[in-house]
């Protein structure tokens, strides 16, 4: 590994630190400024701004016609949301769901992996497919804000923040460009590391890109388990993973189809189903911290299927 490498990586953790913090207490804030829960804020508003670094990479890769890196690294990142970012948030303690479970987005993405495994079912999303995915993917999106219009008015429990919205605007924008410089300079040193020791691409578009550009993800969850705000924790994995599988995949379709042999998408969507289905609370709307264990070995056996 090389000095600059090294850099990178620990430019990454800081930067993951301070921005983190900001964009957390910019969700927050938000929340309480609209009027919604912040479940809400953050499965619309701040899964799309963690999303971004997947987004990013997908048009890339797309216009540079190698689709399938950009593919690996959403999916990738949907299995590193769930299985490794939750499972490490669980080992803090469980996380209180509700008794009515994840809800209608839960579902959904239960839904876009088969979905998905159906289109790369003959070896190719082309640009049909992608459309169909972008189309369910706007439906969700206005189906959300409608909710969000009519939850409004009910909501008495959120209380408005002293904080202003221009103190809100510059704690967003300052947090979401240091998580996402933060994703940047991981991807750019984990990726030297990984060409250092000779590992294949496709394995660094899996598994480093797609925990490079989950880490906005990874801090905002963990923080946001410190500071008691598990709704934002879950709102904003289950949101991310809607944004990759249905807006980032269909964007990268649509500019350009991707081939893929169904073994290699295969393994990363059972993976990430696996992952959801270990979501489901207790009947007393509890996950348990033993879920996380079972999600982090799901992540091993992951990363060890991967490399094979």
């Amino acid at each position: 590994m090389s000095v600059a490498d090294g850099l990178a990586l620990l430019g990454a953790v800081l930067l993951a630190a301070a921005g983190g913090e900001a964009f957390l207490r910019a969700i927050v804030g938000t929340a309480g400024v609209l009027g919604v829960p912040k479940a809400v804020v953050a499965s619309t508003l701040a899964a799309f701004a963690t999303s971004s670094p997947e987004l990013t990479v997908s048009t890339i890769t797309a216009l540079s016609g190698t689709p399938q890196l950009g593919l690996g690294d959403a999916l990738g990142s949907n299995v590193t949301n769930i299985a490794l970012i939750f499972g490490l948030a669980l080992l803090f303690g469980p996380v209180r769901a509700g008794v009515g479970g994840l809800g209608r987005d839960y579902a959904l993405a239960l839904f876009v992996p088969l979905l998905t495994f159906a289109f790369v079912f003959n070896g190719v999303i082309g640009r049909v497919e992608a459309a169909l995915l972008l189309a369910v993917f706007f439906i969700w999106l206005v189906w959300t804000v409608h909710r969000t219009l009519k939850t409004r008015p009910g909501t008495r429990e959120i209380s408005r923040p002293a904080i202003t919205p221009g103190r809100l605007i510059f704690l967003g924008v300052f947090g979401l460009v240091s998580l996402l410089a933060a994703g940047r300079l991981f991807v750019m040193g984990a990726s030297g590391v990984a060409t250092a020791l000779g590992v294949d691409a496709y394995v660094v578009g899996v598994l480093l890109l797609a925990f490079g550009t989950s880490l906005p993800e990874l801090v905002t969850v963990l923080l946001a388990r410190l500071r008691g705000h598990d709704d934002i924790g879950v709102g904003t994995l289950i949101g991310s993973n809607l944004f990759n599988g249905l807006a980032i995949v269909g964007v990268a379709g649509l500019i350009h189809p991707i081939a893929l042999p169904r073994a290699e998408v295969a393994l990363t969507l059972a993976c990430g189903v696996a992952a959801l289905l270990l979501l489901p609370p207790r009947s007393d709307g509890v996950i348990g911290r033993g879920r996380g264990v079972l999600l982090l070995i799901l992540y091993a056996g992951f990363v060890w299927g991967s490399l094979q």
